[in-house]
C-alpha cells in the first residue's frame, strides 16, 4: 500500500522530515533533542521526556493545565513551540520537590485539600510557584486575579487560594522554582 503523509497516523513521521537540534535544562538536567519544528513544549515534555505531570487540557492556552515554569516564568506549554525556547531552563511539577521534601506550595496544596480530581493541580502548582516568585500575590484578590488563567473544573478555588497564601506566609516560596 502506498501511504501519503496526510494518511499516516500523527505519531508516524517520514524519515525525510527535517528535524531541528535543540537542548534544554529540564528539572535540573541537560537534555538534547532532534525535533520537528512544530513540536510544542507540552509534547516535548510528555512524549519525549515522559514527564506526564504536565497535562494536555484544552490545547488552546485557555485552561492552564499545561503550565510549566520556563526561564522563571509560567507559560502555557501547549502554545509554545519547543524550538523557540532552545536553551531554556524548564521546571515541571516533577522538578519542584527536593528529593522527598515537597516544595512549600505542593505541601500547602495537600494541607489545604486544594484539589479534587487533581487534573489541573500540576499546572496550578507550577503557576502558583512562579507567581510567588514574581512577588505580586499579597492578598486573596491578587492571587485570584493572577491565577485566573488556571481553571479548576471541580471548583476547588477557595482552597487553592488558601494554599497559595499559606505557602507565601510560611516561607519564601520564590527561593527556588
Amino acid at each position: 500500500m502506498n501511504t501519503t503523509t496526510a494518511e499516516m497516523p500523527l505519531d508516524v513521521v517520514p524519515d525525510d522530515v527535517q528535524r531541528v537540534p535543540v537542548s534544554f535544562e529540564i528539572n535540573g538536567k541537560r537534555h538534547e533533542f532532534q525535533l520537528q519544528a512544530w513540536t510544542s513544549l507540552l509534547d516535548l515534555l510528555r512524549e519525549h521526556c515522559h514527564l506526564t505531570g504536565t497535562k494536555k487540557g484544552c490545547d488552546h492556552g485557555q485552561c492552564g493545565a499545561c503550565t510549566a515554569i520556563v526561564n522563571g516564568q509560567r507559560i502555557n506549554t501547549c502554545l509554545a513551540l519547543a524550538v523557540v525556547y532552545d536553551g531554556a531552563s524548564i521546571t515541571t511539577i516533577e522538578g519542584l520537590a527536593n528529593g522527598e521534601a515537597l516544595h512549600p506550595v505542593q505541601q500547602a496544596f495537600i494541607d489545604h485539600d486544594a484539589f479534587q480530581c487533581g487534573y489541573c493541580t500540576p499546572g496550578q502548582i507550577c503557576s502558583a510557584v512562579a507567581m510567588l516568585q514574581e512577588g505580586h500575590a499579597k492578598t486573596a484578590d491578587e492571587v485570584r486575579e493572577l491565577m485566573s488563567g488556571n481553571l479548576c473544573r471541580c471548583g476547588a478555588y477557595t482552597n487553592i487560594v488558601a494554599a497559595i497564601l499559606d505557602a507565601a506566609d510560611k516561607t519564601d516560596a520564590g527561593a527556588r522554582p
